[in-house]
């Protein structure tokens, strides 16, 4: 098992996803830079959070454009596992492997604060089973409204791949969606860090679930790795 990290030009959270998979779960943890062109055979690929170039323009919009995510979106359509986690959620919507998009809060601020989140029965990777019927986890974002169409959102509700909603809803969120998944069910998107939840100064360790069970499907030994 090994999980590559994405590197993109003003990447500020990809040590946060590094440390989360190689001191949280102790799995074989490494960075893959935005210019590369293959992925070298991971069992998961993150996209993490922070910032990445362009974001000036739209968040993710020039990203997506970078050479490693064409391997990426081979690698998801080959069924591989994907995580975007903030603005790697972002870019994940921008290149078209999740639905929907993310703009500006409602209340046009960043918002940076712990949210409590319900844990949608969505799949049997994201699913209360594992992780609890509710979880508290960071946010950090001033573009974290998400929103779809009607027909878009109906299909999400019929599919199940909303995995997380806000109870509080700080950015607007259309249903107060913090996080959804692919219709094939492998790859995962969601605003709030759960990379920045685990250490025990973070404000609560839910994040060790939620990266569990990312990977837990394919790999069950992690699930009884829980406390």
């Amino acid at each position: 098992m090994n999980v590559a990290v994405l590197q993109f030009p003003g990447s500020n959270c990809d040590q946060d996803a590094f440390h989360l998979f190689a001191s949280g779960l102790r799995v074989p943890t490494r960075y893959l830079w935005h210019k590369e062109t293959a992925l070298g055979a991971p069992d998961l690929v993150v996209v993490p959070g922070g910032f990445s170039y362009g974001d000036y323009l739209r968040c993710g919009a020039i990203a997506r454009f970078s050479p490693v995510m064409a391997a990426v979106k081979e690698f998801a359509g080959a069924g591989g596992l994907v995580l975007g986690i903030c603005n790697g959620f972002q870019i994940l919507c921008e290149a078209g492997l999740l639905p929907g998009a993310l703009i500006r809060n409602t209340s046009l601020e960043y918002r940076c604060q712990t949210c409590e989140l319900k844990v949608e029965a969505s799949t049997a990777t994201f699913n209360p089973a594992a992780i609890g019927a509710a979880v508290r986890l960071p946010i950090g974002h001033g573009e974290g409204n998400y929103r779809i169409d009607e027909a878009g959102r109906a299909r999400l509700e019929a599919n199940r791949q909303v995995l997380l909603r806000y109870v509080d809803n700080p950015n607007g969120s259309l249903a107060a969606i913090a996080g959804v998944r692919s219709e094939q069910g492998n790859v995962f998107g969601m605003m709030p860090h759960p990379d920045r939840a685990f250490e025990r100064f973070h404000p609560s360790q839910d994040g060790l679930a939620v990266a569990r069970s990312v990977l837990a499907t394919r790999f069950p030994e992690l699930l009884r790795q829980a406390g």
